[in-house]
């Protein structure tokens, strides 16, 4: 992808598809060739004429002023984290100067403290790499270990397809996060990579991508059906790391006292060496 790439106008036509004339208040006028709202019905909601908005779909005028996106976005009936993500398409935000560095290097010190918790917890990077992960973690999944990458799991491994019985939904919301997260750094190496990958592999990728969903990740249960001890539930935490742009601590913690807390204890027990092990690997 380049700098060229038409970035507002793919995220302007797949928004635009996903609301109906209904919900935009206009009534039904029979079959329509397209899913969604036509153009001239989004400029004429807009308050624009339909001639700007098409240039705006086409590429054509990158500097819209706040006001004209403001109005578009009501109609296109986009949420706070939408909106937001739509400003920084425009020409007018300047892209950030300084590259991310392509390898991202976990502290010293948050490395330390993500070992010492007897919970799964790992280190992923902006894209979802597992940048260091605990004993706990690779023993709730091989796919946390460190050098994976949880997209790449989700969408292209039937072994952690199969950890998530939500799956679906599991993967809606990574998707939108990863939308959130690069913004407009399209040229961004690591980011051409991966999609590239998984657009390739994953129609289900392909799918999602198309919608140009964007939402943060936030603390939540997860469900997960793991092989040996069947269903649990866990809170999910991510925690930003101080010092380490994009970088989040994340944490699978139990209820205190629940079945999944249990289960937990056991898959970490099955798989601690005996002694008799310990001192032979020395």
């Amino acid at each position: 992808m380049s700098q060229s790439a038409n970035v507002l106008g793919e995220f302007l036509r797949a928004r635009r598809e996903l609301v109906t004339p209904q919900q935009a208040g206009i009534p039904d006028g029979g079959v329509r060739r397209v899913p969604g709202l036509r153009r001239e019905e989004v400029a004429m909601l807009a308050g624009i004429s339909a001639d700007y908005y098409l240039r705006l779909e086409r590429g054509r005028d990158r500097n819209p002023s706040v006001q004209v996106l403001e109005s578009i976005a009501r109609v296109l009936q986009l949420d706070d984290e939408h909106l937001a993500h739509l400003l920084t398409l425009v020409a007018g935000v300047p892209r950030p100067r300084k590259r991310r560095p392509r390898k991202e290097t976990v502290p010293a010190g948050a490395r330390k403290f993500m070992e010492s918790l007897e919970q799964p917890a790992f280190i992923e990077g902006r894209y979802f790499d597992i940048l260091a992960a605990n004993h706990a973690a690779r023993v709730l999944s091989p796919a946390l270990a460190a050098g994976g990458n949880q997209l790449r799991s989700l969408f292209l491994d039937p072994a952690e397809q199969a950890l998530h019985p939500e799956w679906e939904r599991v993967t809606e919301c990574f998707v939108a996060n990863l939308r959130q997260a690069v913004g407009n750094d399209i040229d961004d190496p690591r980011f051409i990579e991966l999609t590239g990958e998984l657009s390739l592999g994953s129609p289900r990728f392909r799918q999602l991508w198309a919608r140009h969903e964007v939402r943060g990740q936030f603390g939540s249960p997860i469900r997960l059906d793991h092989p040996q001890v069947g269903e649990l539930t866990l809170n999910r935490e991510r925690l930003a790391i101080s010092g380490a742009e994009g970088q989040m601590l994340v944490v699978y913690h139990p209820d205190a006292g629940s079945s999944a807390a249990d289960k937990l204890a056991l898959l970490a027990s099955a798989s601690l060496p005996t002694a008799d092990q310990a001192l032979t690997t020395r």
